[in-house]
């Protein structure tokens, strides 16, 4: 039986019952089942594609479906040809387009799509969510102005904290925290009243909030907060519009930023300065006038008028400078030599007063009290001798040491001596004995740095060499051992701020760094670079605002690194009479 084209189109559109009465079998139950299987077996692999195959997907999704329909028509029985073997155009389309409207209504292939697109490419197989990835869960009894606090904030990439830290500076930072703050207890009630220091963690701007509760809630909590009870509502009579704890956060003292630059106010020359780490060539008196010794002299220069004068010159005498040291008093400045001598030279007038004798080896190290002079040689001696008196007479031979003395430092009391060697000792004495009082000997490498606390009584901090590297705090006290901080690298000096609970150190090897700490969190406050070799020396000015630093690149750099604010926490006691007016 023949058919035209328009009765193969009423044909298709009539169901399988009244196509048998024309004498046309329809389609078998098992065919039905068949095409159903295809079109399942499609669509599951179609929903695991990878993106790759996506594209090759969508260009072979048309033969496909063409194939099948042909296929299921030819077992059907189905002869819909206006000619043998060829199919209408018109009707190859129409029946291509129901196909496609069909699996995009019964198949999960479109939203399959749609989540891959916003989700990543994994399977949903591995995925351990009962619901699968279609779950829209319910957050209507959510609290999120508590559980977005939950968040962590502090999670960025290294990029964008490599960023902040090169481009942002404190003040920066603070009015960030500031306007943070003010943004959370207007929009989520957090009930902040202070800005915590810009050098603290963020998280202290965070309310506490209980530790063990899930940051998403599923079900809606039987107790809500009532907004009386937050304290962040407006007064109708206010005129502020804001809260009153974001006012109490606005009027709240802002603590000054401190700001250190990271790069020298002046850089000196100094020719010949040596590359020694057990020698002491450079010190700063109380009359601004800074000493230096490069070689076989000694130069002076004035901070005031940057004026530079020769004070000796050893290389007459065939010998050469190791240590320099000033008086208390600004006039007087001794000068170690090489042969073990130690001179007295008056600086305002230029002239040896005396000549010191009774080291075998080169002075490396020298201390300052009062009128008594200490000093430290490589003969493992430490010899105190009272200037005014003949040396003979006044001197003390303090004998503990098994290598070298490298480092001497009064207390500020005046009462202790500390002194470090070559041997990783650091030994402690007084006036009434030639033996030490206290021995430390948890360093592991040479002792240069020393320093005594003029804040705390009794607090002395050293710092060890290329083996241990690492600052230690002591208690004379109790000889007790407080804190210790790895620097990373040698530690070369130590000197404690005259005004503020910090410290500076000076590192060589490797890293050649100045690093300012604050005591006692320990803390770094900056971090100054500059010197190409090992920074040996260093100084701290009268005013105690600024340091100077020496290094085998033979320049001398000045940094300001403290302020002349003291520190606000000041212990008040009732004993003190000065602190009330009666």
């Amino acid at each position: 039986m023949r058919f035209n084209e328009k009765e193969l189109v009423s044909l298709s559109r009539q169901p399988s019952e009244m196509a048998a009465e024309l004498g046309m079998r329809g389609p078998k139950k098992g065919d039905v089942v068949k095409k159903r299987l295809v079109k399942l077996v499609v669509n599951f692999l179609f929903y695991f594609r990878t993106d790759e195959e996506e594209h090759s997907w969508m260009k072979r999704r048309g033969s496909i479906c063409l194939s099948v329909t042909r296929k299921n028509s030819v077992a059907s029985g189905w002869t819909p040809l206006s000619k043998p073997g060829i199919m209408d155009q018109d009707y190859e389309c129409r029946l291509l387009r129901q196909i496609n409207i069909q699996n995009e209504n019964a198949s999960p292939i479109k939203a399959a799509g749609a989540v891959r697109a916003l989700t990543p490419t994994s399977s949903p197989l591995s995925s351990p969510s009962k619901h699968g990835d279609r779950f829209i869960p319910s957050r209507a009894g959510a609290n999120w102005s508590v559980n977005f606090h939950r968040i962590n904030e502090i999670e960025k990439s290294h990029n964008q904290n490599r960023k902040t830290k090169d481009g942002t500076t404190d003040s920066n930072k603070a009015d960030g925290l500031a306007y943070s703050a003010l943004l959370k207890n207007e929009l989520l009630g957090a009930g902040i009243e202070k800005v915590q220091d810009p050098q603290s963690e963020d998280r202290r701007l965070q309310p506490s909030t209980p530790a063990k509760r899930s940051l998403f809630s599923y079900s809606v909590s039987a107790k809500r907060a009532m907004p009386e009870e937050d304290g962040n509502t407006v007064s109708p009579y206010s005129l502020s519009p804001v809260s009153s704890n974001s006012q109490k956060l606005l009027r709240s003292p802002r603590k000054p930023t401190r700001k250190i630059s990271k790069i020298p106010f002046k850089v000196l020359d100094a020719p010949e300065l040596q590359d020694d780490f057990y020698l002491n060539l450079v010190d700063w008196s109380s009359l601004n006038v800074l000493s230096v010794g490069l070689g076989t002299c000694v130069y002076l220069w004035s901070a005031c008028t940057s004026q530079v004068t020769r004070l000796c010159d050893l290389s007459v005498e065939g010998d050469s400078v190791t240590s320099v040291g000033w008086s208390e008093r600004g006039n007087l400045v001794a000068v170690g030599t090489h042969k073990g001598y130690v001179q007295i030279w008056d600086a305002a007038a230029g002239k040896k007063l005396s000549v010191l004798e009774g080291h075998t080896a080169r002075v490396g190290a020298l201390a300052w009290n009062a009128d008594q002079l200490s000093s430290g040689s490589r003969d493992r001696v430490i010899l105190q001798r009272d200037i005014r008196a003949p040396p003979l007479q006044s001197e003390r031979r303090l004998q503990g040491h098994r290598q070298e003395v490298c480092g001497l430092k009064w207390s500020t009391d005046h009462q202790l001596l500390a002194s470090g060697g070559n041997d990783n000792k650091l030994l402690v004495w007084n006036h009434s004995s030639v033996l030490p009082v206290q021995q430390y000997t948890e360093h592991l490498a040479a002792v240069k740095a020393i320093a005594w606390s003029p804040h705390q009584h009794g607090l002395l901090a050293s710092g060890g060499g290329t083996a241990d590297r690492c600052i230690r705090f002591w208690n004379t006290l109790t000889g007790q051992p407080l804190q210790c901080t790895d620097t990373g690298s040698q530690v070369c000096n130590l000197a404690w701020s005259k005004h503020t609970n910090e410290l500076v150190s000076t590192h060589g090897y490797s890293q050649n760094q100045i690093l300012v700490w604050k005591y006692p969190s320990l803390t770094q406050v900056a971090k100054l670079t500059g010197h190409s070799y090992r920074v040996l020396y260093l100084a701290m000015s009268p005013d105690g605002e600024a340091i100077v630093t020496g290094a085998g690149d033979e320049t001398l750099r000045f940094w300001n690194v403290f302020s002349k604010m003291r520190s606000t926490k000041e212990s008040v006691s009732v004993l003190n009479l000065f602190t009330r007016i009666r």
